[in-house]
């Protein structure tokens, strides 16, 4: 009897146990989840909140209203289709056609469902319309604006898919996020061809390989764990051979002899790869994941798709180096390279990315006000004020020089990343940077897809980032009030 009641208790504390375990994951899961578990199309509350409420509005960081509903009950966004096209990914539209646009994912708040009693109540006595909360951005829709058109002004770029972030990178603070096609939300039928994938966000939802831009994570290992090799020269013949396989640079150049920084800054895929080999495939892994690669990117207010850096074992030599300088499997969206670059300009801390700024009642109260984050120290102080400088020089005598600007020092990384879709081979630009100017931490990221032979992230990112800069130093106030 007594075996059997102790039996009972056991079995008492480990139902216990469980039940607690379920209830504390149960708490993470709707805390973590939450918001894109509500946010869905086919909840049917929301639903239902939707025909009671008018939707709030939403502006961007400077007052701009960007979103409302009419007198007739209808979403309507801008008055020209140039302004609501450079938003539409980030805003999406009334059909909801874009996933994850803040038009979804902020259900909660632009249909009322965080509204306190006193205000329910408050509507019941009034007899007016319910309405949900204004949404403020943290985005400038002018550099949005700005952005689009600087992709369609250079002969290089006009016509072609691609992505573009901007963010403050002591904040993490969203100034712009384009992807290319655009499309009018209030002429859907007229300006989208579906075969071009309008609809689908490019700066997050897409992974590309990162190319020569993942050399800052390369650099960032070679320095953490193989110091000795920034005071060392190397030799580029033009090529590499590793495992029977062929390493060319870009356009076969041949660089001759030059140490750490000179190979960052020509951008030298011989020693990049010769460095990934030495590291060993642990040790970049290790980098690339402080970095946030294989992470689970769980955001407050985006939702952004991961980045992959191999995680397979036993990986060929070759694998190993051309993971050096950003192909064999490697895939980062364009908000992730931004958060890259960003992390280097502040001293190795990665913040958080965020949209939201603020959130204020139909009556004006400010209801939630986002605080800046940081999501994590991806390196040491003295790794990343070296990486600060090998980017500098970057932009003053290397690869990313039509990056460059007389009013700011600009810091950046190009890169040219090689794929192919459907059996066919296709070329990406990138450049990603960040301005070293306190007073305007602003952190870059432009991808350019499908680039022309020939061309490179130099070529093609670079001078769309430096028109950013451009903007961004003649127009100050806007990105910083």
């Amino acid at each position: 009897m007594k075996r059997q009641r102790k039996l009972f208790k056991l079995l008492a504390i480990l139902f216990f146990g469980l039940f607690l375990i379920l209830t504390l994951y149960g708490g993470y899961s709707v805390a973590t989840y939450g918001n894109r578990w509500f946010s869905s199309s086919k909840n049917p509350r929301v639903r239902a909140q939707k025909e009671m409420v008018i939707a709030g509005d939403i502006y961007d960081r400077n007052g701009i209203q960007l979103a409302t509903t009419d007198e007739l009950g209808n979403r309507v966004y801008q008055p020209t289709a140039k302004a609501r096209r450079a938003v539409v990914h980030i805003l999406g539209d009334a059909q909801g056609n874009i996933a994850n646009g803040v038009e979804s994912f902020q259900t909660a708040y632009l249909y009322g469902f965080h509204s306190s009693f006193g205000e329910l109540l408050s509507g019941l006595f009034t007899g007016e319309a319910r309405r949900g909360d204004n949404l403020y951005l943290t985005i400038d829709s002018l550099l949005c604006q700005k952005i689009v058109e600087s992709f369609e002004n250079h002969s290089l770029t006009n016509g072609k898919h691609g992505a573009a972030v901007v963010m403050n990178y002591l904040t993490g603070e969203i100034l712009a996020q384009v992807s290319l096609p655009t499309f009018d939300p209030q002429n859907i039928s007229g300006t989208v061809n579906k075969n071009e994938q309008p609809f689908w966000n490019r700066a997050t939802q897409s992974v590309y390989p990162p190319g020569s831009t993942f050399k800052i994570v390369t650099a960032s290992a070679a320095l953490k764990y193989l110091p000795e090799l920034a005071e060392e020269e190397f030799e580029c013949t033009g090529e590499l051979q590793l495992d029977g396989h062929t390493i060319h640079d870009f356009g076969n150049s041949v660089h001759g002899l030059m140490d750490l920084k000179d190979a960052f800054g020509v951008s030298c895929n011989n020693i990049f790869a010769f460095l990934a080999v030495e590291l060993t495939d642990a040790r970049l892994k290790q980098m690339a994941e402080s970095f946030g690669f294989n992470d689970n990117f769980l955001f407050r207010d985006l939702v952004v798709e991961n980045s992959r850096y191999p995680a397979q074992a036993g990986r060929s030599d070759y694998e190993v180096g051309a993971s050096g300088f950003g192909q064999s499997s490697i895939a980062a969206s364009p908000m992730h390279m931004c958060m890259v670059a960003a992390a280097i300009g502040a001293d190795g801390v990665m913040q958080e990315p965020v949209l939201l700024r603020e959130v204020r009642t139909p009556s004006g109260a400010t209801r939630v006000k986002w605080e800046s984050r940081s999501y994590r120290q991806v390196m040491d102080t003295d790794v990343a004020r070296v990486l600060q400088n090998y980017m500098r020089y970057v932009v003053t005598s290397g690869t990313g020089s039509r990056a460059g600007t007389r009013s700011m020092a600009i810091c950046g990384k190009t890169g040219t990343a090689e794929s192919t879709i459907i059996g066919k081979p296709v070329n990406y630009g990138w450049f990603v940077g960040y301005a070293d100017d306190i007073s305007l931490p602003i952190a870059v990221s432009i991808l350019v897809e499908d680039i022309d032979d020939g061309q490179g992230g130099g070529s093609t990112a670079a001078p769309i980032a430096r028109e950013v800069f451009q903007y961004i130093a003649e127009h100050p106030e806007r990105v910083t009030n």
